[in-house]
C-alpha cells in the first residue's frame, strides 16, 4: 500500500494454508504466532506497518501477542460484526492501540446504506478498505468522502490498472493498493529523459563489451557516486569478505565478471530517484529470485536469469514499452525472448515469480515443495534487496 507520495504506507501479509480442515488451520495459526513472537514477520517487512487476516481462534486466544506488536494490524471482515465475542476482542485490541482495518471489498457495491449495519466495527477500526475496481467512480468518491469525514484512514484496494488508479489519486485516500505499480502505463509516444538514456547507455556498454576487470572499472570510472555505492555494498557486513576491496577491478576479480556486471546494473537501476522505491525493490527481488530458481542451470544461464528478473520491470521503471526500451540494449536472445515473447528458458521462472507475487498459489500448478522453494527464495531475495537498496540511497561525501 503506497501513500499519495508513492512511499510505502503498509504491507499486507497473505498466508498460504496447505490443505484443509482443523489440522491445516492449527498448523497455519501456529506458524503465524511463531512468526510474530520470534520476529520473523517484523524482519520480513523491515519494521514497517503491516496488516494481515487471522483466524477467529487466533484473535480470541492470542490477543496479547497481537496487542504487543503495534506495527502489525488486523484485517476485519464485515460479517464479523455478528460475532459478539469477536467484537469484544476487537474492542480490547483497539483500546490497546492495535490498528484494525475493515475490508469492505466484498460488501455489496449497490447497497444504498452500506455502512449502517457495520457501525459497531466502524467505531473500532482505524482504517477502511474499499474495492476501487468494484465501485463506479461516483460511488467510490462518495464513500471515500463519507469515511474520510469520519476521521478514518481510507485505503483504495484492488487497484490493478492505471485507469482505476486515475480515479483514486485525487480522492482523499490515505493509501492505494494493487498491482497497478507493476503494470506499465500505456504511452503513445515514449520519450526517454537524458538520465534514463544515460542509464541505458551504461547498461548497454556493460552488455556489449567483453570487458575484463580493468575495462569494467573504466566503464564506470566517471561515475564516482555509482563506484562509491557499489564498493560500499560489496564491502558491507552482508557479504563478510575476508578483506576490503578498494576498486571495481578488485571486486570484479573477487566476485567474477558476470556477477559484477549484474551488480553494476542493479546499483544503477536502484539509484533512480524518480520512481517509487517499492517498484525498485520489486525489480531487485525478482532478479535475486530468478537467479535462485535457475540453480541447476549452467552458471552462465544463472547470470542471465538474474538479468531477466532485473529487467522484467524495466518498461514500468522507465515508463516506456518493453520493446522500445530493449531496442537500446544488446541483450542475449534468451533474455529478450523471456521479456518480450514470454518464451525461452527464463519465461517459466518469471511465470512462477508472477504467480508468487499475485498470491495465486491455489491454482493447482504449484506443488507444496515448489511453494517451500519459492518461499525460501523470496525471503532471501527480500534481505538481499534491502541490503542493496540501502546502499543505493546513500550519497557520497
Amino acid at each position: 500500500m503506497l501513500d499519495r507520495e508513492e512511499e510505502l504506507f503498509a504491507y499486507e501479509l497473505v498466508f498460504y494454508r496447505q490443505g484443509a480442515g482443523t489440522d491445516a488451520d492449527t498448523t497455519l495459526q501456529g506458524g503465524i504466532v511463531s512468526g510474530i513472537t520470534d520476529g520473523a514477520i517484523t524482519r520480513l517487512v523491515r519494521g514497517n506497518r503491516a496488516f494481515m487476516r487471522v483466524s477467529r481462534s487466533l484473535l480470541l486466544e492470542q490477543t496479547d501477542i497481537l496487542a504487543h506488536t503495534p506495527r502489525l494490524g488486523v484485517i476485519v471482515d464485515p460479517f464479523q460484526v455478528r460475532d459478539i465475542a469477536l467484537v469484544q476482542r476487537l474492542q480490547q485490541l483497539a483500546l490497546r492501540n492495535c490498528a484494525l482495518m475493515l475490508d469492505l471489498g466484498h460488501n455489496d457495491p449497490g447497497a444504498c446504506e452500506p455502512f449502517g449495519a457495520l457501525e459497531p466495527l466502524l467505531r473500532l477500526v482505524r482504517y477502511v478498505r474499499l474495492d476501487a475496481k468494484a465501485l463506479d467512480a461516483d460511488t467510490l468518491a462518495e464513500r471515500c468522502k463519507q469515511l474520510y469525514e469520519r476521521g478514518l484512514g481510507v485505503i483504495a484496494g484492488n487497484v490493478d490498472d492505471h485507469v482505476t488508479y486515475g480515479r483514486c489519486k485525487d480522492l482523499p485516500f490515505q493509501a492505494i493498493q494493487g498491482r497497478y505499480l507493476l503494470v506499465p502505463q500505456q504511452i503513445e509516444v515514449p520519450v526517454l529523459t537524458p538520465n534514463r538514456l544515460s542509464l541505458l547507455r551504461l547498461m548497454g556498454a556493460l552488455q556489449e563489451s567483453n570487458a575484463g576487470p580493468v575495462e569494467l572499472g573504466e566503464i564506470i570510472r566517471d561515475d564516482a557516486v555509482l563506484s562509491y555505492k557499489l564498493l560500499g555494498c560489496v564491502n558491507s557486513a552482508y557479504f563478510a569478505l575476508p578483506r576490503q576491496l578498494k576498486s571495481i577491478q578488485q571486486a570484479a576479480i573477487f566476485f567474477g565478471l558476470a556477477r559484477m556486471r549484474n551488480w553494476i546494473n542493479t546499483m544503477a537501476l536502484s539509484s533512480m530517484d524518480d520512481r517509487p522505491p517499492e517498484l525498485l525493490r520489486a525489480a531487485l527481488i525478482r532478479a535475486h529470485m530468478c537467479e535462485k530458481l535457475a540453480q541447476g542451470m549452467p552458471s552462465e544461464q544463472q547470470d542471465m536469469a538474474f538479468m531477466a528478473g532485473l529487467l522484467s520491470l524495466l518498461d514500468t521503471l522507465l515508463c516506456a514499452p518493453m520493446e522500445f526500451v530493449l531496442s537500446h540494449l544488446p541483450l542475449a536472445p534468451e533474455i529478450r525472448e523471456a521479456l518480450v515473447e514470454d518464451r525461452g528458458p527464463f519465461a517459466p521462472l518469471l511465470g512462477q515469480i508472477y504467480t508468487w507475487e499475485a498470491g495465486d498459489l491455489k491454482n493447482g500448478q504449484m506443488q507444496p515443495q515448489d511453494i517451500r522453494r519459492m518461499a525460501g527464495a523470496y525471503f532471501e531475495a527480500t534481505q538481499w534487496a534491502d541490503q542493496v537498496y540501502s546502499f543505493a540511497e546513500q550519497r557520497a561525501n
